[in-house]
């Protein structure tokens, strides 16, 4: 039975969030879903990122010579300063490169390992059950700087010096926060403030610097200049290695400087699947990448075009193949350096038909188990093509936005608190151990078609990332919409699926929607069981760049739910 009051909330919140969304920014409607923007299109050099003066950094460096991975280390370090709500020096970063000269593509992981002297069973003498999700216990090693000087050993042309130089000059000279940033800034702060280090660097004046206030960053300019003289050993054997160990130390943490010492990076064979003719590229675990081919494999066994964007019939697969992958991501995701991960079995054909049989067309399930498989047991995207045809999908996160709180003394920075996605329960594949890699949200995407680029692709924000990747992929490849349609269009959000962590889902959880959903899809959704939520936050920020190989043209998309732009020459 629909309850009455549901039914009236969604009759007026959905009105309102549609007048809200149409006040910020002119819409047109394609018939597909709602676009705020053109796609941009150029031949030389594409750039898209989540803050203006990002994209334009990168510019300048493509301009001046550099490459696009040139281009994306100098966006990258530029938008740790301006975007520190999303990442920074003390996160993690993953990327996918496509080399036009070998013509293949390369997988990284720079993810950092927890502590060596803290052990599981230390949790457990202690009396706790989960991981803190703010503080020093959260804090395992950063691995963005070590991550920048592998990738710009590898691939690219212009040395590490030039490319922090950009972020070098804004953090000593300051900059004009943007309106989203300035929003999310705000809200981290209420709940970070209580570490004394992280309010005097990120509330200057008492409080968080509002839409339109020049934030200036001394202390983080002092930092990249260090690492810019002395590369990647000044941050993870130097003075600045010291200063992170002895504060996290002080704070109740148990990093070292040998942790930081020992930290290294990881090349990767990205994986992949075929969806309906393009061959779609994740990274493998520890990240959740792999969740992305596991729901296209299911949707692919259904005539997803015949059904509509936004129809009840859609969207209740859309959710059913969600709440299928993972419950598999929380249980078989994990650093593979401690358990044998079945990764061919989860990306296979035969294993979606299988478990596409669970799906009921037309009734939400409570919950579902894992599959029985063999085996031994807030963030920034942003992405940038050249004119000799190389491209770089990267992503890189403090975790929960600004990070566990904890500020290094005097280096301008928030460290990770990657840490609390590890489990504190015995026996599973994400279980805490020491020297071990996390379970990580941050996944960038890649398409090719025939062998060929065809989409460098990513969207931010936690557990929504798989489900934002595949929404869009479908909205391109099924639905018909333009690259800058598939990221504007609006999206759903399931959650309360089983996590990592080791928390389980037994009640079907709530699937969140923005507003502009029409009202008898949401009925309908009702109907089939599913329980429905409202917010007009949580979907994540999208960036991509498509490729026309005809025309040597690449169109560069950047939603309009972030401060974010997209540029060429």
């Amino acid at each position: 039975m629909i309850n009455n009051w549901i039914t009236l909330y969604f009759l007026l919140t959905t009105t309102f969030s549609f007048c809200y969304t149409c006040s910020l920014a002119q819409t047109r409607y394609s018939g597909k879903g709602l676009a705020t923007r053109s796609e941009v299109l150029a031949t030389n050099a594409m750039v898209a990122t989540s803050q203006p003066l990002a994209t334009q950094t990168a510019l300048d460096v493509l301009k001046n010579g550099g490459n696009a991975m040139d281009a994306a280390i100098a966006a990258n370090a530029l938008l740790g300063l301006v975007e520190p709500t999303g990442n920074g020096i003390g996160g993690d970063i993953f990327a996918i490169i496509w080399d036009a000269e070998s013509q293949q593509l390369y997988g990284f992981n720079g993810s950092g390992r927890s502590p060596q002297n803290l052990t599981f069973d230390w949790w457990k003498e202690n009396g706790y059950n989960s991981i803190p999700g703010s503080g020093a216990l959260a804090v395992s090693a950063p691995g963005c700087v070590d991550g920048w000087y592998s990738l710009n050993e590898r691939f690219g042309t212009k040395p590490m010096a030039e490319l922090l130089q950009p972020a070098i000059n804004y953090a000593r000279e300051g900059f004009p926060v943007t309106e989203v940033i300035a929003f999310l800034w705000q809200g981290y702060c209420r709940s970070l403030q209580k570490y004394d280090n992280f309010r005097e660097l990120y509330m200057p004046d008492g409080h968080a610097p509002r839409k339109g206030d020049i934030f200036k960053n001394p202390d983080l300019a002092h930092t990249l200049e260090l690492i810019a003289r002395g590369g990647r050993d000044a941050f993870y054997k130097g003075k600045i290695a010291r200063t992170i160990a002895k504060t996290v130390q002080r704070e109740g943490g148990f990093l070292t400087t040998s942790d930081l010492a020992a930290h290294s990076s990881q090349w990767v064979e990205p994986v992949s699947t075929n969806y309906r003719g393009y061959d779609v590229y994740e990274l493998p675990p520890n990240g959740q990448g792999v969740a992305v081919l596991q729901m296209l494999n299911i949707l692919e066994g259904y005539d997803l075009p015949s059904m509509g964007f936004g129809s009840p019939d859609y969207l209740h697969l859309l959710i059913e193949a969600k709440k299928l992958a993972y419950e598999d991501r929380a249980t078989y995701y994990a650093d593979p350096d401690f358990k044998d991960i079945p990764l061919e079995e989860l990306i296979s054909k035969n294993y979606a038909e299988d478990r596409r049989k669970l799906i009921n067309p037309e009734k939400a399930a409570r919950e579902y188990a894992p599959g029985a498989l063999d085996s031994a047991s807030s963030t920034i995207y942003l992405t940038v093509a050249d004119l000799q045809g190389n491209m770089v999908s990267l992503i890189q996160s403090n975790y929960s936005g600004m990070g566990g709180g904890i500020v290094p003394d005097g280096l301008g920075f928030s460290l990770q608190n990657r840490g609390t996605s590890f489990s504190l329960q015995p026996g599973r594949f994400n279980t805490y151990a020491p020297g071990k890699r996390p379970f990580h949200t941050i996944i960038p995407g890649f398409v090719t078609k025939d062998g060929k680029p065809f989409m460098s692709f990513g969207l931010m924000g936690g557990s929504m990332q798989p489900q934002g990747h595949t929404q869009v992929l479908v909205n391109i490849i099924d639905f018909g919409m333009n690259f800058q349609e598939a990221g504007d269009a609006l999206r759903i959000r399931h959650n309360g699926s089983s996590s990592p962590t080791g928390s389980k889902m037994t009640d079907g959880g709530v699937v969140t929607v923005e507003g502009g959903l029409e009202h008898d899809v949401i009925l309908e959704l009702i109907k089939k069981g599913h329980r429905i939520g409202y917010s007009l936050r949580g979907y994540g920020g999208y960036q991509a760049i498509g490729v026309d190989q005809k025309n040597g043209v690449y169109y560069g998309a950047s939603e309009s739910r972030k401060d974010g732009q997209a540029a060429g020459f």
